[in-house]
């Protein structure tokens, strides 16, 4: 199985970046399944049931979410129609939504699993526990297991990349819109990256406008943050085949810019 994941999409800008990059990207790399995270691609915070189907009519088979899964209030209306989603498995229970799906791959199941950490941000479940529960589920119908690990700390990513070594087939660290030069196999077979990355804005700051942020460090007051419609654009990926027995083969960076473009 190989699979096709692309970090963070921040707004209007990051959607045109798959709308760009994703046919040929599919076209060189012809992955079993297309992965996103879409907890920003909503005007940089949230999703919509407008933008979800686009994204999956571009070509995108499934969707992460994180910290901003509801941070577009429509989202209340569709989540629990939206198939081809999941947020975060140890947001309460009383949250709408699921944190895991087993999607069909032709013949063989896929379990994606959505994951936040709590270093820095809000108090939520255990992740650690949560996995713990959510892998041994999914290992009743399948091993290829997925893991969008949502979270601020490089720490913490490193300890859940380890922690469930040998038991997914992937862990990969979204959030920080930093892509991190840190991929590999971990001992137990095992795929880790730290972070994947964005999709966005690639003249901003995270994908957001840089003025207002960097107004934001030198005063030390609120600032609106303002998520472009129209500039120069980066796509973050990883692309990783996973053998037979769910163990990860091969985990390879992807980042398209004007500086690194894409050549098919």
């Amino acid at each position: 199985m190989r699979i096709l994941f692309i970090g963070d999409i921040v707004g209007k800008v990051g959607r045109q970046a798959i709308t760009d990059q994703l046919a040929k990207l599919k076209k060189v790399y012809r992955p079993t399944v297309t992965i996103v995270n879409a907890e920003n691609a909503a005007h940089g915070k949230g999703l919509t049931e407008k933008i979800y189907k686009e994204l999956l009519r571009e070509g995108v088979d499934f969707m992460t979410m994180g910290n901003h899964t509801y941070g577009q209030r429509q989202i209340y209306d569709f989540i629990h129609e939206a198939t081809r989603l999941v947020r975060p498995a140890n947001f309460p229970d009383e949250a709408p939504g699921v944190g895991m799906r087993i999607i069909n791959i032709n013949d063989k199941k896929l379990a994606v699993i959505n994951l936040q950490g709590r270093s820095f941000m809000q108090d939520i479940d255990d992740p650690f526990k949560k996995a713990d529960q959510l892998i041994q589920e999914a290992k009743q119908q399948t091993d290829y297991i997925f893991v969008d690990f949502h979270a601020e700390t490089t720490s913490e990513k490193n300890a859940i990349g380890w922690y469930l070594d040998g038991r997914v087939s992937a862990v990969v660290g979204t959030h920080t819109h930093i892509q991190t030069s840190d991929e590999r196999i971990l001992p137990r077979g095992t795929a880790y990256i730290t972070d994947v990355g964005m999709t966005g804005y690639y003249d901003g700051i995270l994908g957001i406008n840089r003025a207002e942020v960097i107004e934001r460090f030198i005063t030390s007051l609120p600032q609106r943050h303002v998520v472009p419609d129209e500039g120069r654009s980066v796509l973050s990926g990883v692309l990783i085949d996973i053998r037979s027995d769910g163990t990860a083969k091969c985990i390879e960076r992807i980042l398209i810019n004007e500086d690194h473009p894409f050549e098919m």
